[in-house]
């Protein structure tokens, strides 16, 4: 009996103590980035390889600090699949915007972020996009940026390489989804306009199917020198490796979308994609600044390489977290929005492995944007501007 009310008043004591530091865990406010992609289907390795450049961003960023207006913040990734269905992309950001009060929601294609542009500025939230489609930042809706450097950039360097070292027969057999769609809306005319001929036109399900040898084979019945290609990395090596047991011997031209060296994981190496030009893969990249940003993703994802969605899709969050700071503000998405093109121009080089150099007029991304041709089975690095000026 005794001991009874110091035992009482040393249990209070201990439950005083941890409210405290509850309270001192919990006096960190979390700031919300929303993701919409596709994380299961044909498509689920791409939109993987998006969100794990986010969520290493948001790591690298907890790690240093976070502090906006005089605040400590925790940043957090919240991610939901949309299966690369545009209408599930419009559910998933309301449900972002409204439930985890996120300023911006990050969509990884063209369909998703068309459906977001007829909600984002009524919502009032910024619509990260990463797709190089132009039209994303030519409609003028001013709560948006595009990620990566429009793709028509690529078109006319591109073909000339295909076509100067294989001929002016293309058979066009990329996937079937808007993004691919907008690609050969393109590069159609400018292959016509630059004296060459369409010799077949077969769009595949890249995101439903795991065998393309139909599609293949319906192409190659039309003798082209160059395949037009290209949608999720997986199963455009398909496509690749298809083409070849098929005895396919010319070159092709893949679209941003897929990535050669995922590409090459699928077919055994860069060999099956030897005269092929495609963008530059993040691995194959060696300016100082890449090849760090590689060796940290390997330390942080044992077994993995970062891709160039990976890659861009990190400085993304990174310029916007710089934006935050600029605007003093992790929740008035107008004034963060203003901040971006000063968030990307002035990302430290650490976190800035592609080069960004700000935002145009329109929202849409300036890069210093390399590709890669495959010679002798390996990729050689060649600067865009460079190769369009020739």
């Amino acid at each position: 009996m005794t001991n009874r009310f110091p035992l009482a008043r040393l249990a209070a004591a201990l439950s005083l103590g941890l409210t405290l530091s509850a309270g001192g865990a919990f006096a960190q406010e979390v700031v919300k980035i929303g993701y919409s992609g596709p994380l299961s289907g044909g498509a689920a390795l791409y939109g993987k390889n998006v969100l794990s450049g986010m969520q290493m961003a948001a790591a690298e960023i907890n790690a240093a600090g976070f502090e906006v207006g005089g605040k400590k913040y925790k940043l957090e990734i919240v991610a939901l699949d949309d299966k690369y269905n545009p209408s599930e992309t419009a559910i998933n950001a309301q449900r972002l915007v409204q439930e985890h009060k996120t300023p911006a929601v990050l969509v990884p294609h063209s369909g998703g972020s068309f459906a977001l542009q007829a909600i984002n500025e009524r919502m009032n939230f910024i619509l990260l996009s990463y797709t190089s489609v132009p039209q994303i930042t030519a409609r003028g809706n001013k709560m948006t940026v595009r990620i990566p450097p429009e793709f028509t950039g690529y078109v006319d360097p591109f073909i000339r390489h295909a076509m100067g070292k294989f001929g002016k027969n293309v058979a066009i057999a990329n996937a079937d989804h808007d993004y691919a769609k907008a690609w050969t809306a393109a590069f159609r005319p400018a292959w016509e306009a630059a004296g060459g001929k369409v010799v077949a036109d077969n769009p595949m399900s890249y995101n439903k199917s795991t065998d393309f040898y139909s599609g293949v084979s319906r192409v190659m019945a039309a003798k082209p020198e160059v395949m037009f290609i290209g949608g999720a990395s997986e199963p455009s090596g398909l496509v690749v490796k298809q083409a070849r047991e098929l005895g396919f011997k010319g070159g092709f031209v893949i679209i941003d979308q897929a990535k050669m060296d995922e590409m090459a994981k699928v077919i055994g190496g860069y060999g099956p994609l030897e005269g092929s030009i495609g963008v530059l893969p993040m691995v194959d990249d060696d300016r100082p600044d890449s090849k760090a940003f590689v060796q940290r993703f390997r330390q942080a994802n044992p077994g993995r390489d970062p891709s160039s969605e990976v890659s861009l899709n990190y400085s993304a969050v990174h310029a916007t977290a710089l934006a935050m700071k600029l605007a003093g503000s992790v929740s008035d998405a107008g004034a963060i929005r203003a901040k971006l093109s000063e968030g990307f121009k002035t990302l430290p080089a650490k976190y800035n492995p592609n080069d960004f150099e700000g935002l145009d007029d329109k929202g849409g991304t300036l890069a210093n944007t390399y590709v890669g041709v495959v010679e002798g089975g390996k990729i050689k690095q060649l600067k865009l501007r460079e190769l369009a000026a020739k």
